[in-house]
């Protein structure tokens, strides 16, 4: 169904701002746009359905799916269904709901569900092994696992149970699971939201697990609405008028808060879809619904531009990409603009401080950059020793805030290591600021290579590699001669190129200790199911 930017915007916009006191917004006693919302102004009693969701009542679309559209009327009438159907199965506030859902209706009316009983939502792929599934149950211990046709047969075979089953007929499920769609139905249209606070925790967000078993954020429901004030509305400026396109899967905390959360909170539009994201179906997608936001990852917009129609391709009405999950190489950057003309808003965040934290500005981003930081956030560039490091070197970057995660579930040491203070998370990142503010990624300190006794960053040999045009895509990894550290060059060439001439090429433009020992040319890059580079296989790849 096409549905246009005019038909979305029909109905009265919904309010924006930070939330006065008692829970409801007042235009009256709204701060300025330019001045963040303090923990202070977050209603003690606050509950995250109730806030993004239930004010929404009505007509206005909420999502566009492959079935046509759904307003938020109905929305929120299926998800208090969904949550009266969980209280039924014995959920309680503060339990844990595992979602290994495809995205469509019935993964955001289930969420919504959880929040609207207090529960606890926790989001994994839907593209799994029964091993991986195994993991989530036995680590998240979940009062019940809601699921569809496409993991079911997965999670059977890990022995996960108790199991909310959708779009399977009832006559084919098993002992210790339950029809959603007969469930659902039975129940109620109206339900009250459960009298959470602002610091009960209301989500856990994973850690993709690149470099180990992924690791749950524990966070509490304040997180969603600062990072919305912070980032979504304070950056971004989204407004009722939005309708937003996802290229990765809900299950990832960037997509999921960019399509069904922060669209939310001002009355906009996500477009939801379960197959599988590639540049004919985005392109499908943009010229079916016309969306203005697109949310996006490196990978994708190379693919994109990698498409022998590209050029050829309608993107007017986006008014921005945004752009996170991995670094945006200056080439890649400077190609898009060049051949679609959509201004990107690159970002780093991370699921340990919830969203993004740095972020470039509309209409005056900074390419080579990730911006500024987002108002909200303070942040530092430390060394070892925690002091900030002058502007210029490089420094592990450190970010406090209140959208900060409390811990890693049942991981205590590694807590204490990256939360050293309350609402502070140690990122991990390297990065330099300059003397304007602006944050220049300079890689993983867990990334770092010491060769010929100094240090070097992967990324600086990947971005000089990528300015080869044989270059398409590439990522470079340590390993081990004679017990030396070696970089190793893997590479996804878009034409015919030698190693050698690609090792010239970095010799020519780094310092000479810097150039790939080895480089081997491969069809794809090993991805995570969040789609970011997987390093610890390129590793293993020997």
């Amino acid at each position: 169904m096409t549905i246009s930017i005019n038909d979305v915007a029909a109905a009265p916009a919904a309010p924006a701002g930070p939330v006065a006191r008692g829970g409801a917004y007042d235009a009256a006693t709204h701060p300025r746009p330019d001045v963040p919302m303090r923990y202070e102004d977050v209603p003690y009693r606050f509950n995250v359905a109730e806030h993004f969701l239930d004010r929404n009542a009505g007509e206005r679309t909420a999502l566009l799916t492959g079935a046509g559209r759904t307003t938020y009327a109905e929305l929120t009438a299926l998800a208090n269904q969904t949550g009266h159907v969980l209280r039924d199965l014995g959920v309680r506030q503060g339990d844990r709901v595992l979602i290994a859902l495809s995205d469509g209706v019935e993964l955001v009316a289930t969420w919504y569900g959880v929040q609207k009983i207090g529960a606890v939502t926790a989001d994994v792929y839907s593209g799994l092994q029964p091993k991986d599934y195994r993991y989530y149950a036995d680590y998240t211990s979940p009062a019940i696992v809601v699921t569809d046709g496409v993991t079911l047969p997965r999670l059977r075979e890990a022995g996960v149970r108790p199991l909310l089953v959708a779009g399977v007929p009832p006559e084919e499920l098993r002992d210790g699971e339950h029809h959603f769609e007969t469930l659902v139905a039975a129940r109620p249209a109206e339900l009250a939201p459960a009298p959470t606070t602002r610091d009960d925790v209301a989500l856990w967000k994973f850690t993709t697990g690149s470099t180990g078993a992924p690791k749950a954020c524990v966070h509490c429901a304040r997180s969603p609405l600062l990072s919305f004030e912070w980032y979504a509305r304070g950056v971004l400026g989204f407004r009722a008028d939005d309708v937003v396109l996802p290229v990765p899967k809900m299950f990832f905390g960037y997509s999921r808060d960019m399509t069904m959360l922060y669209p939310f909170g001002v009355g906009a539009a996500g477009i939801l879809f379960p197959e599988r994201s590639t540049p004919e179906k985005i392109f499908e997608l943009i010229a079916e619904h016309r969306p203005t936001v697109l949310v996006n990852v490196p990978t994708m917009m190379n693919a994109m531009l990698s498409h022998p129609d590209a050029a050829a391709q309608d993107l007017s009405s986006l008014r921005l990409c945004t752009s996170a999950g991995e670094a945006l190489p200056l080439d890649l950057h400077r190609r898009w603009m060049d051949t679609f003309g959509v201004e990107v808003i690159d970002a780093i965040g991370s699921s340990e401080a919830y969203h993004a934290y740095i972020a470039n500005r509309p209409g005056r981003a900074r390419r080579g950059s990730l911006g500024q930081v987002v108002p909200g956030y303070r942040v530092r560039v430390v060394g070892d020793d925690g002091k900030t490091v002058p502007d210029g070197e490089v420094g592990v970057l450190e970010v406090t805030g209140e959208s900060v995660a409390l811990e890693y579930w049942k991981s205590p040491e590694k807590s204490a290591e990256t939360f050293p203070a309350e609402h502070m998370v140690r990122s991990g990142d390297l990065f330099t600021r300059d003397a304007e503010g602006f944050f220049y990624y300079k890689g993983r300190a867990d990334d770092l290579l010491k060769v010929s006794g100094r240090w070097i960053a992967p990324a600086e040999i990947e971005n000089c590699l990528l300015t080869h045009p044989a270059v398409l895509e590439c990522a470079v990894v340590g390993y081990q001669v004679d017990g030396l550290t070696r970089p190793r060059a893997f590479v996804v060439a878009a034409t015919e190129v030698t190693a050698s001439e690609l090792q010239d090429h970095v010799r020519a433009n780094l310092a000479p200790h810097k150039y790939p020992r080895d480089v081997r040319f491969v069809d794809k890059l090993p991805e995570t199911a969040s789609g970011k580079l997987n390093r610890r296989a390129l590793r293993e790849a020997g």
